[in-house]
């Protein structure tokens, strides 16, 4: 029980996370109450299972499948991956009256020299740069942020941070060019973020047409393509 937990520390990080993969089920959102799906359901099918520390699935991936995988490839469409560990204060709606007084949970996030590189290649050759979820949005901008006062017109960098990048309409977008999202609950910060990139009247367009056509909202429902 807890007790026997907080009484007997873990060995080791590794030890904790077996125990949790052991006792442990997968945090599912709020409007899920139940599930019977394996654990491998709510992953994607490039998800890195050997590592741990997320609290949610990056479900705008949910959609990709090896088979579209092989069609953007044909296209000339490059993959490239980056990691942010979810944390619960994501899916905190907003509760202030004034935006700038919430206050966003740091969350890490990792992005590989290599990732870097086919970034970098891929500006110089005029190409766009997809995002695939909200998450990939904040972990790409972050890291942009980090540019040197020599390199004024801005830089990816690469490594593992803390991030409490809070996106909302007014920001200015440094690297991402299209975005790939599901539909978003009000007052989420996550859909503030969609809003910045697409603009206000945009999205909310895309939302009616989405209840008129009754997409599916969340976690496994519908998904939309910013441009």
């Amino acid at each position: 029980g807890l007790r026997e937990i907080f009484a007997s520390p873990f060995a080791s990080r590794e030890a904790f996370f077996s125990y949790l993969e052991t006792h442990g089920a997968v945090p599912l959102p709020p409007y899920i109450t139940q599930s019977e799906a394996p654990p491998e359901r709510y992953q994607t099918v490039y998800a890195n299972r050997a590592k741990t520390g997320s609290a949610a699935a990056p479900t705008a991936g949910l959609h990709f499948t090896e088979e579209l995988f092989e069609r953007l490839a044909r296209k000339g469409v490059e993959r490239a991956f980056v990691t942010l560990d979810v944390g619960l204060g994501t899916f905190r709606p907003v509760q202030t009256e004034r935006l700038d007084d919430h206050v966003m949970h740091s969350e890490s996030c990792t992005l590989p020299p290599e990732t870097a590189r086919r970034i970098e290649r891929t500006r110089e050759r005029g190409g766009r740069v997809v995002a695939v979820g909200t998450t990939s949005v904040r972990t790409l901008e972050s890291f942009y942020s980090l540019g040197s006062p020599e390199l004024p017109g801005g830089t990816i960098t690469s490594g593992r941070r803390e991030t409490n990048l809070f996106i909302r309409p007014g920001y200015e977008f440094r690297c991402v060019d299209a975005l790939v999202t599901n539909f978003h609950l009000p007052e989420s910060t996550l859909l503030m973020l969609v809003c910045a990139f697409g603009s206000y009247r945009a999205v909310m367009d895309a939302y009616r047409t989405a209840v008129a056509e009754k997409y599916r909202f969340f976690s496994f429902g519908d998904a939309m393509i910013l441009l």
